[in-house]
């Protein structure tokens, strides 16, 4: 999936239409990628639909507009360890 299509399928998950949000988005789907890719998930998983629902957990995660407030759910750290047995054992 391209980044488009993966902030398209976020915005669904997180029942977000037009265009307003996405520059806002966009760098949290990005983070919440960065975070993956250095946690060992590997980037054929990431750029699937495996990865949107964790994706959209973390960009919900982290879009808060209480500073400080912002942080991984405990849901996101169990799903991404799952995903790097995934990419490790070559199950994408």
């Amino acid at each position: 999936m391209t980044q488009e299509e993966q902030l398209q399928a976020v915005k669904e998950g997180m029942n977000i239409s037009g265009d307003y949000q996405d520059k806002a988005l966009l760098v949290y789907l990005r983070e919440a990628r960065e975070y993956l890719l250095d946690a060992g998930v590997s980037k054929e998983i990431l750029d699937t639909e495996k990865a949107i629902g964790i994706l959209a957990r973390g960009v919900t995660d982290l879009w808060n507009y209480g500073a400080g407030n912002g942080k991984l759910s405990p849901y996101f750290k169990e799903r991404a360890i799952q995903l790097i047995y995934k990419s490790k054992e070559g199950n994408e």
